[in-house]
């Protein structure tokens, strides 16, 4: 039986319009494209707010809140939320004194399921940039903000979706989720790029890599293709042959695209058919992440 795909929507992400000038800012934007992902074949929603007069990020638990029940109200999906890109122009204003504090706040409200939770730190720089001698900047998790987030998702019941830049996030991801009994079944979302410097090129090999190490550190962990500054449609027959999940998208899409949300969603769910797979509903998300998270109570 074919294993069943999912398709996770990053709708927006940290740029606000300069690089990608579809993207949603408003709330009702956001609740729109949202809907729109889902209706178009996604299960799962990521998403980022935004102070409207100045477009940065803004990680207010009421404007998650806001966004989140505003997309529940008219299709069922897992939404969740971002965190701040620290040590970046990106990151916005943190609300609070921690950087999860929203993501407590909507659990405590039966308004979060996942949550994002990077295991690691890298330097951010684009190909394009270094000619120019730009400098970039380190994205920054230091133990104690991974351990407050672990801390969060174990206490609260939420899934971790790690975005794993290298693969030492993948080595640190595994062993912190061993050492927090009780927590959900992380989700390893394997970020590919063509514009920034890190990681690996969306690549067959660079794929087959990244699944080696997680059969030897969390074998059978949920496993997606995801990235930033990419185009992930060539490696789309590779994860559907090793039953690897697919994000889709305008956070990941590549900078200036001019397709929607919606239209990005359902090319990825065309492209998974293509290749024998079949699009999850998100009964079948629950229904596998629950299974994870009994196998690992045993």
């Amino acid at each position: 039986m074919t294993k069943p795909i999912w398709i996770e929507a990053a709708i927006n992400g940290p740029w606000g319009k300069e690089r990608q000038p579809g993207i949603p800012i408003t709330i009702p934007d956001i609740v729109a494209d949202g809907i729109a992902a889902v209706e178009a074949g996604a299960a799962i929603v990521h998403l980022h707010v935004y102070d409207v007069e100045t477009g940065r990020q803004r990680d207010d638990w009421e404007l998650y809140a806001q966004a989140i029940e505003g997309i529940r109200a008219k299709v069922d999906a897992i939404v969740y939320p971002t965190i701040p890109i620290l040590g970046s122009g990106y990151a916005g204003d943190m609300i609070g004194s921690g950087r999860y504090t929203h993501l407590e706040e909507l659990a405590k409200r039966g308004l979060a399921e996942w949550g994002v939770l990077d295991p690691g730190s890298c330097n951010w720089t684009t190909f394009a940039g270094i000619p120019e001698g730009e400098p970039g900047f380190i994205y920054q998790n230091p133990g104690e903000h991974i351990r407050e987030g672990m801390a969060v998702a174990q206490a609260h019941k939420i899934h971790p979706s790690y975005a794993i830049y290298e693969p030492g996030f993948t080595r640190l991801g595994a062993a912190l989720a061993k050492a927090y009994p009780g927590l959900p079944t992380p989700i390893y979302r394997l970020m590919f790029s063509d514009a920034f410097a890190w990681g690996f090129p969306p690549r067959d090999w660079a794929l087959d890599a990244h699944l080696r190490l997680l059969a030897e550190d969390a074998p059978d962990a949920p496993v997606m293709i995801a990235g930033l500054g990419v185009d992930l449609t060539g490696l789309i027959p590779a994860a559907v042959a090793r039953g690897v999940h697919v994000r889709a998208g305008l956070e990941d899409a590549p900078f200036g695209c001019e397709r929607s949300n919606a239209a990005l969603v359902a090319e990825t769910a065309r492209l998974v058919e293509a290749a024998g797979g079949r699009v999850a509903s998100l009964a079948e998300v629950r229904a596998e992440l629950a299974a994870q998270d009994k196998q690992l109570s045993i």
